[in-house]
């Protein structure tokens, strides 16, 4: 398995530690692997769309915020 390192702020940092009890890579790792899958996803509805990958990235951004204020997320 690959490595990867990232830098996050110190406040975050204080507040991760705080919850000792959470595995914070496999965290990312879910994130990470949801993201790819989105991707994939959003890659094989547009080959045979007309819209670019931008337009179609802008469009799935703005369905998860409506979905995120919906829920209270945001």
């Amino acid at each position: 398995m690959a490595n990867m390192t990232l830098a996050i702020p110190e406040n975050l940092h204080r507040k991760m530690k705080q919850h000792s009890e959470i595995r914070w890579s496999e965290v990312v790792r879910m994130e990470i692997q949801k993201k790819v899958e989105d991707l994939e996803l959003m890659e094989r509805l547009t080959n045979k769309s007309k819209l670019s990958a931008k337009e179609a990235l802008k469009i799935s951004e703005s369905i998860d915020e409506g979905v995120a204020r919906k829920l209270g997320l945001k």
